[in-house]
């Protein structure tokens, strides 16, 4: 069987809002701070969390890198939290997420942010894994932490293959 394609597309706040929101300056709200001397980037994120005992928790996940073509085969989902990932460098990486139909992941998107963006995905939002390119790369990452059972995955019979439409053939 021939692996459904997803073409890596640049990463957008209207693309993703499906899924959460884009993480970065570019036209987010400031005020000045710091007797006019910091620019506070304020409230970009709903960060969510349900369930029993919800506390957020704020961690670095350091990532080894993936090459394109990938062959994507687990996405997992976060029903109790949501969950946002912020770059710590400028290196390459992706997010993958996908709609939900009646339980199983649909309609795969592949989103490469610009140095900089971050994003937090929604409550509920099937995505694949941490997914860095090139090197390995440090994540700041604000989840749910807490009671009850916040992961689920879902592993695909036949593997998506991410491509990157600007790679030659």
């Amino acid at each position: 069987m021939t692996e459904p394609i997803v073409a890596i597309e640049p990463l957008s706040a209207a693309a993703f809002a499906p899924f959460g929101q884009v993480i970065g300056t570019g036209e987010a709200s400031h005020f000045p701070i710091n007797n006019g001397m910091t620019d506070r980037y304020h409230d970009l994120a709903r960060i969510e969390l349900g369930g029993e005992e919800a506390h957020p928790l704020i961690s670095i996940f350091r990532g080894r890198p993936y090459t394109l073509p990938l062959p994507l085969s687990l996405v997992e989902r976060h029903p109790l939290g949501s969950q946002a990932f912020y770059p710590l460098s400028a290196n390459p990486w992706l997010v993958i997420v996908a709609e939900d139909d009646d339980g199983r992941p649909v309609r795969l998107r592949a989103f490469r942010p610009a140095p900089g963006e971050g994003v937090n995905i929604a409550i509920g939002i099937w995505h694949g894994v941490l997914t860095p390119l090139e090197r390995e790369s440090d994540f700041l990452v604000v989840d749910r932490g807490g009671t009850g059972s916040n992961l689920e995955e879902y592993r695909f019979e036949t593997p998506w293959l991410i491509v990157d439409p600007a790679a030659a053939p």
